[in-house]
């Protein structure tokens, strides 16, 4: 059959009944030579036309094939249109280009139907269409079979071809809600439950669309599901979703899978906090961890508030401390004291870009650096740190948030960095396609784009700096697709007409910063429980969006609402926080909450950042580390901008970002063979612990008994006191002698201070030094 197809006649009924030359010229059809086709020819070509007559009746009698409503989800769950196949940056794949998940369902029709110079859908007989064919896997196709020939979607896209691919018309019923029934459920343990997927459509109607929905579970760890919708929970307790898609409208099923194991007597409350947080492990079953003890609560909330370990003297205050508010105390105490300003500006600072590319970047990072600690330590409320920040005009010198502008110049690079960093939301694919997972549009992206379209630029004396102003205009921004020219609205929501002279990013502040918006209050609370407890109530803490639901709504909820109605208060979101008997709680688990790891049910141990473990190290051994252009003594949590990294091999080794990321991911927190070999045998590590004016150096001075020293290294390092067993080995280990290199016996003295050394080495490195637990 396709040898035959090539014939004259043949071609000429594929091509529409042309009568353009493809058959004769015009030349041939005067001197009567187009009758002398063959009559095979002409036999064919009967055929054909009583198949193109048979396939009017077919359309006469079934019903018509839409393109959007019906072709468009074939292709999607066939995955023909995701961004490794065919939607694929850069052109789709073998000159086949479709938009992504089908967001742009006119030009998809365009490249279908017309492109590939019309050989990809042949009308007059539709199975030898190559769409089919090569979905099929009758012909060669590199992304295998997606459509079976008896399956459902390979069934309505010969009928589509039947028909002869109509169009969809312009007034076409749009899908306006899509609904997962059950919405939510309680599986146990391998339980299965289907999922049924309906939408509704903008002339009231309804269609279950089960077999064309796509369904992704956000952690397969705890619950999956196949293509049919058939959710399976696994034996991991907790708060898992599936989240289901059609036609850029999505939907979330939202699976509980309780242990139901014992709950016994939780913790007295302290705040809401730990009313949801125990509630919610309650209706689990999944009972808690005890509270921690005196010493690792002091230790723990020390190193999260303030960046460091507690010094002796105040773990030893702290524990002989009997009053019934101590924790109270002392996380007020931390809140009060410059060290939670540096540790949270340099958190802050490397978030917001606080980048030196060159020589010349060094006033803007130190006067940056000091806005941001400044601020902090002042408790300026957060929305107004922020306003501050996106409103910015004048000169670094005389308001130092215009650093910001220096390091991110465009207004797109701004847009994408403050939705992400302050409102949860990423918006980079939005630039280029409709967000695959969120409804969010090229339009939802100029239109946030477009309040910082009127940000001007001037050079002034000092090189590398510009001042920054409100230039006078219509804020608007060009869609770099559609050409459109766009005003400013924030991510759906209108903020009014803005005047052209008015400046559109105080707007933008306004909007922020009101009670209503969705995003950030919810964004900085979600990114502050992290900081906490190691994992957000959303995860990532920056991808806040209806398919990513929290796994606490309840908790989320509180907080964002206490968050707001504390005036943005920072402090007294640390102090809910660090005070609840959930943040408190032991990081030993149970038999029950061992495999726990969203419901906050103990305390998740998690490495020191490169930063504060330098200090600890320092604070350890009495030792310090100098820093270019610092004064003596200067922390490490304290250093201003990305720089130092190059000259402190511990804080590359350890991860400390670069600040070329709004993303906290930037940070690294995972071990590796270099930390492992830093930590145990390198230069500075071991001239730290033989410091001449350090603290081996003055213990060995010292006439205090051997088991006052190990206690005062167990004070120092793990902020505790050691166990007897731990006490006796080590003071057996400091009196030992030793053999100096050339095999003579050292003295005393200097036996007992190889030995302090080999017990500080042996302290710093030990998972209880390295980890916040």
């Amino acid at each position: 059959m396709p040898q035959r197809l090539d014939d004259p006649a043949a071609r000429w009924l594929r091509e529409g009944f042309s009568r353009r030359g493809d058959m004769t010229s015009t030349s041939e059809r005067a001197q009567g030579k187009f009758w002398r086709i063959p009559l095979r020819s002409w036999g064919i070509a009967a055929g054909f036309l009583m198949v193109v007559l048979s396939i009017q009746t077919v359309r006469a009698e079934t019903p018509s094939v839409d393109f959007v409503n019906d072709i468009m989800p074939v292709l999607t769950k066939a995955s023909c249109n995701t961004g490794v196949c065919h939607a694929k940056a850069g052109g789709g794949q073998n000159g086949f280009e479709l938009s992504l998940l089908g967001f742009e369902p006119q030009d998809d029709y365009t490249h279908l139907v017309r492109g590939g110079r019309g050989r990809r859908v042949f009308p007059a007989a539709p199975e030898l269409s190559l769409i089919l064919q090569k979905a099929s896997g009758e012909i060669p196709h590199g992304g295998g079979i997606r459509l079976s020939k008896d399956s459902s979607g390979y069934r309505l896209l010969h009928q589509w071809i039947e028909q002869g691919m109509p169009a969809s018309p312009e007034n076409n019923t749009q899908v306006t809600s899509v609904e997962v029934d059950p919405p939510a459920a309680i599986l146990k343990p391998n339980e299965q439950r289907q999922l049924a997927v309906m939408v509704k459509y903008s002339d009231g109607s309804q269609r279950d669309v089960t077999s064309l929905a796509l369904f992704e579970s956000n952690d397969d760890a705890m619950i999956t599901v196949t293509d049919d919708g058939l959710a399976t929970a696994s034996d991991i307790p907790g708060n898992a979703s599936v989240m289901v898609r059609y036609q850029g409208r999505v939907a979330v099923h939202s699976a509980t899978i309780p242990m139901a194991a014992p709950v016994g007597d939780v913790p007295e409350p302290i705040n809401f906090v730990d009313e949801h947080v125990f509630g919610n492990l309650t209706q689990l079953g999944i009972p808690p961890s005890p509270v921690c003890d005196d010493a690792t609560f002091l230790r723990r909330v020390t190193l999260d508030i303030a960046g460091r370990l507690p010094s002796e003297e105040e773990t030893k205050n702290f524990l002989e401390n009997e009053s019934a508010d101590r924790r109270i105390q002392v996380v007020d105490e931390l809140l009060r004291s410059p060290d939670y300003a540096d540790y949270f500006a340099n958190k802050w600072t490397a978030l917001l870009k606080n980048r030196r590319d060159d020589r010349s970047d060094i006033t803007s990072n130190f006067a940056f650096h000091a806005w941001v600690r400044d601020s902090l330590l002042a408790n300026t409320p957060y929305d107004q740190i922020v306003r501050e920040l996106l409103a910015a005009t004048g000169t670094i010198i005389g308001n130092p948030p215009v650093a910001w502008y220096k390091r991110v110049k465009e207004p797109n690079q701004q847009i994408e960095d403050v939705s992400q960093l302050f409102l949860g939301v990423r918006l980079q694919c939005a630039q280029c396609h409709h967000h695959p997972f969120e409804r969010w549009s090229q339009d939802d992206y100029y239109a946030l784009t477009a309040f910082f379209s009127r940000v001007g630029r001037k050079p002034t004396a000092t090189a590398g700096e510009d001042l920054i102003f409100h230039q006078r205009g219509v804020a608007e921004a060009k869609n770099m697709k559609t050409g459109t020219m766009i005003r400013p609205i924030a991510l759906g929501d209108r903020v009014g007409e803005i005047s052209p002279d008015e400046d559109p990013r105080l707007k933008l502040a306004d909007w922020m910063a009101s009670p209503e918006n969705p995003f950030f209050a919810k964004a900085l609370v979600n990114r502050y429980w992290k900081h906490f407890f190691k994992r957000g109530l959303i995860e990532p803490e920056d991808d806040i969006r209806d398919t990513n639901p929290p796994t606490n709504p309840e908790l989320l909820a509180a907080l964002e609402l206490h968050f707001i109605e504390s005036g943005f208060d920072l402090k007294d979101l640390i102090r809910v926080i660090a005070t609840s008997r959930a943040y408190q709680l032991s990081a030993a688990p149970n038999e029950h909450n061992i495999a726990d790891m969203q419901n906050y049910s103990r305390y998740f141990p998690r490495r020191l950042q490169a930063e504060v473990l330098l200090d600890a190290i320092d604070q350890v051994t009495g030792a310090t580390t100098s820093f270019a252009n610092l004064p003596p003594g200067t922390r490490a949590v304290a250093l201003p901008d990305n720089s130092y990294n190059t000259s402190s091999p511990f804080l590359k080794v350890f991860g400390r970002p670069e600040s070329t990321s709004v993303c906290e991911c930037e940070r690294v927190q995972s071990a590796s063979l270099a930390q492992s070999l830093h930590l145990i045998n390198a230069a500075d590590i071991k001239s730290k612990i033989a410091a001449s004016n350090g603290r081996v150096a003055r213990l060995t001075k010292d006439a205090n008994p051997i088991e006052d020293q190990v206690r005062e290294m167990y004070l120092a390092a793990l902020s505790r006191l050691p166990s007897d067993e731990e006490l006796r080995i080590a003071a057996a280990y400091l009196v030992e002698s030793r053999v100096g290199d050339d095999g003579k016996p050292l003295s005393e003295n200097q036996a007992l201070r190889d030995n302090l050394q080999d017990l500080t080495w042996a302290l710093i490195n030990t998972k209880e030094f390295i980890f916040n637990h």
